[in-house]
C-alpha cells in the first residue's frame, strides 16, 4: 500500500458507478494531468479513500448499494480536510443542496461541461493544497473591498455575542473556505454586506478582489452590462470596452445585493453564467472563463419571490445551498450595545472628540427601542451624536429626535382615526397611494398603533410600514 504522503499517490478519487461516464470523467482529469482512482460502488469508494487518502473526492450521490452522504459522512469522518465533490443528476439539485450543507466542498450536475468539471477539481485541489492555491489577483485590477476579518468586524457592526450572531460565525467558519454560494437574507440595514465580506475575508480568495453590486440600484437596461460588461459600439453610450463586475471578480468573490430584484432575461444569464463559469460581454463573439465565488442577498423572502413569479426557482436552488439569516437588531439583546460602543469609539477617533461611553440611561433606552433601521440606523445615531456633541458621557439629551420613549409612543399612535368601517368599496376609486394608506393606518388603528403587529397582519416587514409613515411625516411637514 502506498504511503499517504507519497508523491505519486492519487490526488482525486471517482466513485462513479456508471462506467461509460466513468470513463469519460477519468479521460478528461487523465489529460489535465491528474493522478486519479476509480470506483464504482460505496463499498469500493471508501476502500479506495483508505487506501490513498487523496485530497478531493468526485462521489455521485446516487450509488447502487449505499447512499452518497452517507458515504461523504464516513469520509469526512476519516479525513475531515477532503474536499468532496458531490455529482447528482439534473433533476436532484435538492440532493447537491443537502450535500453542500452536510459538508461537500462544490457540487456538479449533469451533465456538465469539460470545463466546469476540470474548475471544480482544479478549486478543490488548490484549496486542499496551499501549493496550489490561486495566485494573488493582479495589482492593475479595478479597486475593491478586500479586507481582512479583524478589520471587516471592528466598528462596522458585524460584531455581537448574541446566540444568533455567534451561529452566523460559526456557519461562516465552516462554509468560507468552499466554493458553495452562501445566500443572505435578512431586512434592510442588518449588515448582508458585512456578512458577505467576512465570507470573504475568511476564505482562501481573501486575496483576491470583493466586487458588489446592488442589482436593485442599477437601471434594468444597464444590468447586464454591469454584470457581465460589454464592448466598445455595442449600443449607444458604449464608448469603451468594459470588463463587467463577474470580470472584475475573477479570482475573488462576486457579491450580488437583491438579487429578487435581477431581470428575468439577465436571471436566465446568471444561470448559465453559474453552470458554465463564463462570460459573454454584450457585444462580444467568444466567452471568457473566470474563477468566481458567489454570494447573494435580498430583503426579501426569496422563495415568496419564486411563487409569486419574480424570481426563477432553477437559479434559486442553484444560489440558494447555504443560506444565512441577518437577525433584525431588535431580536440581538445586548449586542446593540455592544455596536454602539464600538462605533462610538471608532467615530470619536475620526473626529478627534473624546467620549468616556454611554450613560445608563441611554444603555436602558437602547435596547427598548425597535430599531426599524436596524445597524444601518444605529451607526448613524452615533454618528450624529459625536459630530454634534464634544465629548464625555452619551446621554439622553444628546441622541437626535425621534429616538426617545415619549417620541417613540406619540409616532406609534400618532396614526388618525379609520374614520368610517373600512371596506372594500370605500377604498374604490381612490388613487392606489390613497387607498394604501387608509390601509395601513386602519390596520395601525386596530392594533393600538403597534406597528409590529400592524406589519404581521399586513405580511410586510416592520421596516417597510416606518418608512411609509417617515415619508408621510415628512410630506405633511
Amino acid at each position: 500500500m502506498k504511503s499517504p504522503s507519497s508523491p505519486s499517490r492519487p490526488s482525486v478519487l471517482l466513485v462513479e458507478d456508471t462506467l461509460s461516464l466513468q470513463m469519460v470523467y477519468r479521460s478528461i482529469l487523465a489529460t489535465a494531468g491528474h493522478r486519479v482512482a476509480t470506483a464504482a460502488s460505496a463499498a469500493e469508494g471508501l476502500e479506495q479513500f483508505r487506501t490513498h487518502r487523496p485530497l478531493v473526492v468526485l462521489l455521485d450521490l446516487m450509488l447502487p448499494d449505499r447512499d452518497g452522504l452517507e458515504v461523504m459522512q464516513d469520509i469526512l469522518t476519516l479525513q475531515p480536510e477532503t474536499r468532496v465533490i458531490a455529482i447528482t443528476a439534473n433533476g436532484s439539485v435538492n440532493r447537491a443542496v443537502e450535500a453542500m450543507r452536510a459538508g461537500a466542498h462544490d457540487f456538479l450536475v449533469k451533465p456538465f461541461d469539460e470545463g466546469k468539471f476540470l474548475s471544480a477539481v482544479q478549486n478543490a485541489l488548490a484549496e486542499a493544497n496551499p501549493r496550489e492555491a490561486p495566485k494573488p489577483a493582479d495589482p492593475s485590477a479595478p479597486a475593491t473591498r478586500s479586507r481582512d476579518a479583524g478589520e471587516v468586524a471592528e466598528g462596522s457592526g458585524f460584531i455581537g455575542n448574541s446566540d444568533a450572531m455567534k451561529r452566523i460565525h460559526g456557519t461562516i467558519g465552516s462554509v468560507a473556505r468552499s466554493m458553495a454560494t452562501v445566500f443572505i437574507t435578512g431586512e434592510s440595514g442588518t449588515g448582508k454586506e458585512l456578512c458577505a465580506l467576512a465570507v470573504h475575508a475568511n476564505s482562501n480568495r481573501a486575496s483576491g478582489p470583493f466586487i458588489a453590486l446592488n442589482c436593485g440600484a442599477i437601471p434594468q437596461d444597464l444590468l447586464e452590462s454591469e454584470v457581465f460588461g460589454h464592448m466598445k459600439g455595442s449600443f449607444t453610450g458604449a464608448i469603451s470596452d468594459k470588463p463587467g463586475a463577474a470580470a472584475a471578480a475573477d479570482g475573488g468573490t462576486l457579491f450580488l445585493d437583491e438579487i429578487c430584484e435581477m431581470a428575468p432575461a439577465l436571471q436566465t444569464k446568471l444561470l448559465r453564467f453559474l453552470q458554465t463559469s463564463t462570460v459573454q460581454p454584450v457585444g462580444a463573439t467568444r466567452p471568457r472563463k473566470v474563477n468566481v465565488r458567489i454570494v447573494c442577498a435580498t430583503n426579501q423572502d426569496p422563495l415568496d419571490a419564486v411563487r409569486r413569479g419574480q424570481f426563477r426557482e432553477d437559479l434559486y436552488y442553484r444560489l440558494y445551498v447555504v443560506p444565512i439569516h441577518m437577525p433584525p437588531l431588535r431580536d440581538r439583546g445586548q449586542d446593540v450595545i455592544e455596536i454602539a460602543e464600538a462605533a462610538l469609539t471608532r467615530f470619536a477617533q475620526e473626529e478627534g472628540r473624546l467620549f468616556h461611553g454611554l450613560d445608563p440611561s441611554v444603555r436602558s433606552l437602547m435596547q427598548s427601542l425597535p430599531w426599524p433601521g436596524n445597524v444601518r440606523q444605529l451607526l448613524n445615531v452615533m454618528r450624529n451624536v459625536v459630530v454634534l456633541n464634544e465629548g464625555g458621557w452619551v446621554t439622553p439629551e444628546m441622541l437626535p429626535p425621534g429616538l426617545t420613549e415619549e417620541d417613540i409612543g406619540t409616532a406609534s399612535g400618532s396614526f388618525p382615526a379609520p374614520g368610517p368601517e373600512l371596506t372594500a368599496d370605500s377604498l374604490l376609486g381612490l388613487p392606489l397611494a390613497a387607498a394604501e394608506r387608509r390601509l395601513i393606518e386602519a390596520t395601525l388603528a386596530l392594533h393600538g398603533g403597534s406597528i409590529p403587529k400592524a406589519a404581521r397582519v399586513l405580511d410586510v416587514s416592520p421596516s417597510t410600514l416606518y418608512r411609509k409613515i417617515e415619508a408621510w411625516s415628512a410630506k405633511a411637514s
